[in-house]
């Protein structure tokens, strides 16, 4: 529901109201009332002025209010409720996300591997409304964060909530061929005719029991192209850990990323792999295979208008009447 005015241009006409009121307070300035010839005015210098004089300004204030809502009601003021229809199919896409300890890296300026990547997905969910999705998160194990579902604003809470395995009390490792097998098995009963897994890892294939092709040769069979994404820049990254005080320190470690397998589970199943180096260039990867997997959705928008013309015209008149009475009565000049 919004509110809107069918002719708004209209409403420039309450520029005048201020003039208005200029115009009368300086004429009432300059206007001589009737006189009397009278022998001396001393005595009646001194004399309270009455309420009739005090409140006299009220039927000009009134007149005013009543011209501004006339001018209101002419610009149509309406309260808009709109519906949507929406046609079409869209895409149902299972994200994997690597919650190993090495995605605490810090190449990924300002953050660590694993928020840089949760603000990237969080954007990435966000301009996907009417896809459905959900999401693995992967360490040692496989897990299901969130069920496949349109309700997005409960896919992104989950996603806020990922934290590293070892933050989580998890044995650390990498099972990339658990992770998409987790995701595909997310798309396993869906009837869409596009499913997606996109998976996002910084590392090499080290636990789990189901190998990362035959992961992709499943998937294949399922109809569901996979999207790999590897993580992280080259050589010697930086580390937080800390020593046997407790302090916080920098260390380096060796980023490793099993290109080739990743490039050959895309291949298998009819996706692609990208290689992000730092923030940006994830960002863009997301934004990349959000172009390539568009949805076939076609939406139509219904609005229904409700006028409020009445509710500003009616009043309006009412104290026009008013101002009137009060004019001819109680505040009537006599000459």
């Amino acid at each position: 529901m919004s509110f809107q005015f069918a002719s708004p241009l209209i409403l420039g006409l309450l520029i005048i109201l201020p003039l208005l009121a200029a115009y009368h307070f300086s004429n009432r300035r300059r206007s001589w009332p009737a006189a009397i010839r009278h022998t001396a005015t001393s005595f009646a210098r001194d004399l309270p002025r009455t309420w009739r004089i005090t409140w006299r300004p009220l039927t000009t204030a009134l007149r005013l209010v009543a011209i501004a809502l006339i001018v209101i009601a002419l610009a149509r003021p309406q309260m808009v409720q709109g519906r949507e229809t929406i046609s079409g199919e869209g895409v149902e896409i299972a994200l994997a996300l690597d919650i190993s300890g090495s995605m605490a890296s810090l190449d990924f300026q300002p953050d660590n591997r694993l928020q840089a990547s949760k603000a990237v997905i969080d954007e990435f969910i966000s301009n996907r409304p009417y896809d459905k999705i959900g999401m693995v998160i992967f360490s040692n194990e496989a897990f299901a964060q969130s069920p496949l579902t349109l309700d997005h604003n409960m896919v992104r809470r989950s996603l806020g909530q990922v934290e590293l395995a070892t933050d989580l009390g998890l044995d650390d490792g990498t099972a990339i061929g658990l992770g998409i097998a987790n995701a595909a098995n997310m798309l396993t009963n869906s009837d869409a005719e596009s499913k997606v897994v996109i998976l996002l890892t910084d590392g090499v294939n080290n636990a789990g029991q189901i190998d990362p092709l035959t992961a992709a040769e499943a998937a294949k069979a399922l109809g569901i192209k996979v999207y790999t994404v590897g993580a992280g820049q080259p050589g010697q990254v930086p580390y937080p850990t800390t020593d046997l005080f407790g302090r916080e320190q920098i260390t380096y470690i060796e980023s490793e990323i099993d290109e080739a397998t990743l490039q050959q589970v895309a291949d298998i199943s009819g996706g692609k792999y990208y290689r992000a180096e730092d923030a940006r260039g994830l960002k863009a990867i997301y934004d990349e295979i959000n172009e390539l997997e568009k949805s076939k959705v076609e939406v139509q928008v219904f609005n229904q208008y409700f006028e409020l013309m009445a509710w500003f015209l009616i009043p309006a008149l009412a104290i026009l009447l008013v101002e009137l009475a009060l004019r001819k009565t109680v505040f009537r000049k006599i000459p």
